[in-house]
């Protein structure tokens, strides 16, 4: 009698596991969310002081939006299967602007000559991750993802400015490893994270390794890169009142085997004058030495440069779809560009306007 009174009891048990497990492999089931997102944006941009056509068109020395004329940005596509433990997402770009944000995108040997090569379908990838939260409070992401320096992001839709910065423009757009996340508790944060070189996001092609960090702070940001390159970044941001925010960002790249390098700092006011339209400003100052990346395109006798750069955005709201013209002012230290006539100047005056699209 006692033997039978065990079995049973064990199976009981046993059927009660059981469907416990089946209960919370139902809820997870229920949590479990598919979703499909993205965006588009297209273009019109002219020169205001020099030329705008042939082999002596003109554009800031900076990625995206340097098209003439009517222009294409770029469609993207999110999607995202996304669980309360686990998930994934593929974001995935088409045009010239998800072209040069995904341009460290390489395949191994394509024409035979035994080093890696561009042009290949994995180049519309933009990232490509899974992540596992580990806990409430701690989250690995493994995969390709974008940079967590810097203000200013790939995507139109989450910029102010149609343009973007020198300071953007040259540090890492994307990373591909192994970050770790965690929300400290409600103020603090960090993340840690092994990687690849910068950019290479398909695969290694160095053997070097780049490490991560990020402390955040109500907001604030302070990020490291170190590897073959050292760069400390600070993003932040404040509400100085409940319709005028402030943005700032900095950072320091230095090459570590070159000892070339490059700074900066950018501010960013923002004011929301109505329900549906926002006036913001980015104000750069943007230095080189050594050369820096060839970012400015020319230096002095010791190989130092600087550019200034000012731009005047407006956001008008119209549903989802984003109305965007700026105008925007480039001067450097050297005289980079040309004029309307030809002759070698330290400036650059532009406009254009944007449509921004986000579903």
């Amino acid at each position: 009698m006692k033997n039978l009174f065990t079995i049973a009891l064990l199976l009981f048990s046993f059927l009660t596991y059981a469907q416990e497990e089946t209960t919370e492999k139902a809820e997870e089931e229920k949590k479990k969310k598919f979703s499909f997102s993205g965006s588009a944006d297209v273009y019109y941009r002219t020169n205001i002081n020099a030329p705008n056509g042939g082999d002596n068109h003109q554009t800031p020395n900076t990625s995206f939006a340097n098209g003439n004329g009517f222009a294409i940005g770029m469609a993207n596509a999110i999607i995202a299967y996304e669980g309360k433990k686990v998930g994934a997402v593929a974001d995935l770009v088409f045009g010239p602007r998800g072209t040069d944000a995904v341009f460290g995108s390489l395949q191994w040997d394509i024409d035979g000559d035994g080093a890696p090569d561009l042009g290949n379908s994995s180049q519309i990838v933009n990232q490509l991750y899974v992540y596992w939260n580990v806990s409430d409070k701690v989250t690995l992401t493994f995969g390709n993802f974008n940079t967590f320096l810097g203000y200013e992001v790939i995507s139109p839709t989450g910029n102010f400015n149609y343009s973007t910065s020198y300071m953007f423009s040259y540090g890492p757009f994307s990373h591909t490893g192994l970050k770790m996340d965690w929300a400290i508790n409600d103020d603090w944060s960090f993340m840690a994270a092994i990687m690849n070189d910068n950019d290479y996001t398909n695969f290694n092609p160095t053997n070097n390794y780049t490490l991560g960090a990020q402390v955040g702070f109500k907001g604030t940001y302070l990020n490291f890169l170190y590897g073959p390159q050292f760069q400390v970044d600070l993003t932040t941001g404040f509400d100085i009142t409940d319709s005028f925010y402030l943005g700032l960002n900095s950072t320091y790249y230095v090459d570590n085997d070159t000892d070339a390098s490059f700074y900066g700092v950018a501010i960013y006011p923002q004011l929301q004058t109505s329900d549906n339209f926002a006036l913001g400003f980015r104000a750069e100052y943007f230095g080189e030495s050594k050369e820096g990346v060839g970012a400015i395109g020319g230096y002095d006798d010791n190989g130092d440069a600087n550019a200034f750069e000012f731009t005047l955005t407006g956001n008008y709201a119209i549903g989802d779809l984003m109305i965007i013209p700026e105008f925007r002012i480039d001067t450097t230290s050297e005289d980079t560009f040309v004029n309307s006539d030809l002759d070698p100047t330290g400036s650059l005056a532009s406009f254009l306007v944007a449509a921004v699209y986000k579903f």
